[in-house]
């Protein structure tokens, strides 16, 4: 019996994978669509192990916001080839669509979340033998509160979300400060937040750089404590100067808008 075009279409649908790599399958499952499904899903496990030392450094990083809750979903594959294809972009989207729904806490609770009747973690495996390339569910950020927005950085590299206390904030006030994380990034909210382990290092750093300048080393500590208060306000989202007014800061913009930033999340592909 030859295999057909809607055999060929309904197993697309099913699977995701490319029209001849759907019609060999059902060729080798003597049209069998439940064996062609098997054959194709064990063709990804087969793509994803021969490959799991490659790096996946590419992929595709989306996010939304809605009712209190924001997300980000980052897919990772090899090439941005494959980065840019249409179905890898749509695959990524809907498994933010179904953490969107769940809310998830975790990268791990998301894997197992399902998608039309699969885990999520055997569709980006199985994925793999459909691209040819490793991929890899890397990175799931959430935030919530009274109100949150989710900014895309053209090219699905790079995205961020954020959350304020306030309810039915104004969207571009929102954007301005999703899109402020996005270009400075800061390594938290305030200096508050600030892991101790990075203003150790920063502390650090400012001594030595003072000692290799040749200042007395009763002034060390000092002259640290100096630069660690402008990595803070270089650093820390609410201390930075903002983007689209320099002459204020973050926090003042926030206050001028009656907003308050409690949480923001950023992901990137790209190389800083």
């Amino acid at each position: 019996m030859a295999v057909t075009m809607a055999d060929i279409t309904k197993l697309r649908t099913m699977t995701g994978a490319g029209m001849m790599d759907c019609k060999n399958a059902l060729i080798e499952a003597e049209n069998d669509i439940e064996k062609a499904v098997e054959i194709i899903r064990k063709r990804g496990q087969a793509v994803a192990a021969k490959r799991s030392d490659r790096e996946a450094s590419e992929g595709c990083v989306l996010a939304a916001a809605e009712n209190g809750f924001a997300a980000i979903i980052a897919l990772k594959c090899e090439t941005d080839f494959v980065a840019k294809n249409a179905d890898f972009i749509a695959l990524t989207k809907s498994i933010l669509d179904a953490a969107m729904a769940a809310k998830p806490a975790t990268n791990a609770e998301v894997a197992e979340l399902t998608l039309d009747g699969r885990k999520i973690a055997d569709l980006v495996v199985e994925r793999s033998g459909i691209t040819g390339e490793k991929m890899e569910l890397d990175y799931y950020e959430c935030v919530s509160g009274g109100s949150v927005t989710a900014y895309i950085h053209p090219g699905n590299k790079l995205a961020t979300v954020v959350a304020f206390a306030e309810e039915n904030l104004d969207a571009q006030v929102m954007r301005d400060i999703a899109m402020q994380a996005a270009a400075m990034n800061p390594v938290s909210l305030d200096r508050t937040s600030v892991p101790e382990k990075v203003i150790n290092q920063e502390l650090e750093i400012g001594r030595d750089k003072a000692r290799q300048e040749g200042k007395p080393e009763a002034m060390l500590d000092k002259i640290a404590q100096g630069r660690l208060n402008k990595f803070f306000q270089e650093s820390t989202l609410l201390e930075q100067d903002f983007i689209k007014d320099p002459k204020v800061k973050v926090a003042d913009y926030l206050k001028a808008n009656k907003a308050t930033a409690i949480s923001f999340k950023r992901v990137t592909l790209n190389q800083e």
